[in-house]
């Protein structure tokens, strides 16, 4: 691929203990691409995620985002810079509602003071308003909007999963990651997201880094697709590429 990465590692490894659970992985993610991490379970996929966020540190290699080296960062800052993801088990906020779910996570966006907030100064009220807006718009986007002042947990299973992108996107990221976004989807519900992930990464000019076990929804809309077997490469390339490697079959789509 041509062009600047929106994200790389390079020789990126991480070991807890004796076990090597990522080895020497090489990713290079174009921006607005559509990217799928897959593998069996325990391949260390969501421990790559946990890595490109900052909850892990690797041993060894490097991480940038952006052109920056982000590896050693901190959560909230990776975040701050662009790069939001949702989670395997889902982590909605239990005691909100619907749309105060989404108008949280808005905050990492606003300019704000404490003192303003505290005096509710107008500059105050115009955040507050244009949270309040965006999330709405991002909850009709996800069909969720009939449900702003519902609680979050009230929600049916694959509406909560789409609740949880909508936060996601909610902090304005340059890249979204997303873990497992079909797991537990009905197949309807997971065509749609096929199209919903597709409609909003052309809406936001998004980059999307997808792990997911669901194959149809892998080869539906990856535009490259990397497997990773014990924590280290074995495939890149496109869907009909990876789905037709012998190495691929072996390790991953021959045991389901």
């Amino acid at each position: 691929m041509s062009g600047q990465a929106i994200l790389e590692t390079n020789n990126c490894t991480i070991r807890f203990g004796g076990l090597t659970a990522v080895n020497e992985l090489n990713l290079s993610i174009q921006p607005n691409e559509i990217f799928g991490l897959i593998g069996p379970n325990g391949a260390g996929k969501t421990t790559v995620f946990n890595l490109l966020t900052g909850v892990y540190a690797p041993t060894e290699g490097v991480i940038k985002f952006l052109g920056q080296k982000v590896d050693g960062l901190k959560p909230c800052k990776i975040s701050a810079m662009g790069m939001s993801r949702t989670f395997q088990n889902i982590r909605l906020f239990s005691s909100m509602t619907v749309l105060e779910n989404v108008m949280t996570a808005y905050h990492v966006r606003t300019k704000q003071s404490f003192v303003d907030a505290i005096f509710r100064s107008s500059k105050h009220q115009t955040d507050e308003k244009a949270q309040r807006d965006f999330s709405l718009e991002v909850l009709e986007i996800f069909n969720l909007a009939q449900f702003a002042n519902e609680q979050a947990t009230s929600l049916p299973y694959g509406s909560q999963r789409r609740l949880e992108i909508a936060r996601a996107l909610a902090t304005n990221p340059k890249l979204l990651l997303l873990d497992e976004p079909a797991a537990g989807m009905n197949p309807q519900e997971s065509v749609e997201l096929m199209h919903l992930i597709g409609s909003i990464r052309e809406r936001f000019k998004l980059t999307v880094v997808l792990v997911e076990h669901n194959m149809k929804v892998v080869m539906g809309i990856c535009e490259r697709i990397q497997v990773i077997e014990y924590g280290k490469s074995i495939s890149l390339g496109t869907p009909q590429e990876v789905k037709n490697d012998p190495k691929v079959i072996e390790a991953y789509l021959g045991a389901g």
